[in-house]
């Protein structure tokens, strides 16, 4: 257990020491940030949108079977076939299955979260399927055999010569990183075949909408609407909680969405799909099959942990998360990073696998503060933290210290007694009223802490000398 734990801290001191991330990192996480300030000023009364929203997502997960139910009535009513999957072993199986079913070889995908999550593509491959993304920032990524670095740009932390290499070796020709026009142009020639040649289709969802069977999809490229409309067969995989009743309540949510994530007002392309295409129809899939996977969310409700399924992916908290700014997305270890990745991951995959990642957080509220939802992340992380403790989940000699510390900060005496041998142990490494210790955190960049005062403000307060 306390390897697994060491693993989130050496990744991220091997990403803090890498100047070249450090750079690519706060590079995209700031005009994220910018651009999301500059969007939400914009809309009228955005805190009253984002409460509204808020009793929105509380009102849809209460009644969340409901909603379910209707939605796949109303799907199957418009043509598409509705499957169900409980976790990542089911969702794959039937993946795979209609895959086989139609002789498919190639398939092109969309970016999903929830792809990733269940680690579709190495199911395909196994099963003789090519999968091939499509989406600019997760091509690029799957070229370089890494998984995603941020929700919605899975590729930030890649520079433009790491992508011109990718791209040269992909068209076996050299392209020159200072010509992006180029780099773009080759991704979609080479692109464009795949779209022609895949026998299937394969994207996420961003919101399902109840009323009408509907999936919604969202994105800033033209390559969801292809893999949607050009292979004869389209696989939509959604989790259990991407639902709303009508599309009143999908507006609101897609108001906020691509404001919270890229800080547009609404990103370039908004696609709805309600069943295949009918026989007037210029283009369009024959069969429509929406995936609706639990993979463990359903347990989260009427729990401590069930606010985090009102997250939407738009990946505002990472942005703002000084953890995340530093430590990068691979750290994480799985495909949700940041705030919200440290709540989630040990939700879908188990606490005792990402033990680490619920204290990976200075606990600042910056996450609460910019999600569109207000879902209470420093509240979550603290209850995973609790949660730990009483699975046993830290070390003893942790949970040992943990108690020591809090017998000393719940007596005064104690506490004033342990201050000040502080002040006596500290005296060795005190240089210019801060301290330099001896740790690891130095590797990667050298820090001076504050030494504590000679006397105490209380002291000083108590005599009158301040």
């Amino acid at each position: 257990m306390t390897a697994i734990r060491a693993e989130f801290r050496e990744r991220a001191l091997k990403a803090i020491a890498d100047p070249q991330l450090q750079s690519a990192l706060e590079g995209a996480t700031g005009r994220f940030r910018q651009a999301r300030l500059a969007a939400l000023a914009e809309l009228p009364d955005a805190d009253a949108l984002r409460d509204h929203f808020k009793a929105i997502r509380q009102a849809t997960l209460a009644r969340l079977d409901e909603h379910l139910t209707t939605f796949e009535r109303r799907a199957t009513a418009a043509g598409a076939r509705v499957h169900w999957a409980r976790d990542a072993t089911e969702a794959t199986r039937i993946v795979v299955d209609i895959a086989r079913q139609h002789g498919v070889s190639l398939a092109v995908k969309s970016k999903s979260m929830t792809a990733e999550e269940i680690h579709l593509n190495e199911a395909l491959s196994a099963a003789g399927v090519t999968p091939v993304e499509t989406d600019l920032g997760e091509w690029i990524i799957q070229l370089a055999g890494e998984p995603p670095s941020h929700i919605i740009g899975p590729a930030i932390h890649k520079t433009r010569q790491q992508v011109a290499e990718l791209f040269s070796r992909e068209a076996g020709r050299p392209l020159s990183a200072d010509d992006i026009p180029a780099l773009t142009a080759t991704a979609r020639q080479l692109l464009r075949e795949k779209f022609l040649a895949a026998g299937l289709g394969i994207s996420g969802v961003n919101v399902a909408v109840a009323e009408t069977g509907s999936v919604v999809l969202v994105t800033n490229e033209g390559n969801g609407r292809l893999v949607t409309s050009a292979p004869p067969v389209h696989m939509a995989i959604m989790g259990v909680e991407k639902i709303v009743p009508t599309w009143q309540e999908a507006a609101v949510w897609l108001a906020l969405l691509a404001r919270s994530a890229t800080g547009q007002p609404m990103s370039i392309y908004t696609s709805v799909i309600t069943g295949p295409a009918r026989p007037e129809d210029p283009d369009g899939p024959r069969e429509v099959h929406i995936l609706i996977l639990d993979d463990g969310r359903s347990a989260a409700l009427g729990t401590p942990f069930e606010e985090v399924l009102q997250c939407i992916r738009c990946g505002a908290c990472l942005n703002v998360c000084p953890v995340y700014r530093e430590a990068g997305g691979h750290a994480y270890g799985n495909p949700y990073s940041g705030p919200i990745g440290a709540v989630v991951a040990p939700l879908l995959f188990g606490l005792r696998d990402y033990p680490a990642l619920p204290e990976a957080s200075t606990l600042c509220g910056a996450c609460l503060d910019a999600c569109p939802a207000r879902i209470d992340i420093p509240r979550l992380l603290l209850e995973w933290r609790a949660q730990s403790v009483r699975e046993r989940v830290v070390p003893w000699y942790e949970r040992l210290a943990l108690r020591a510390v809090a017998r000393v900060l719940a007596h005064e005496r104690a506490w004033r007694a342990a201050t000040r041998l502080a002040r006596f142990i500290q005296r060795p490494f005190r240089q210019k009223g801060a301290l330099r210790l001896p740790t690891t955190l130095d590797v990667a960049r050298p820090r001076r802490l504050p030494a504590l005062a000679e006397r105490p403000f209380r002291e000083l307060w108590e005599r009158g000398e301040v």
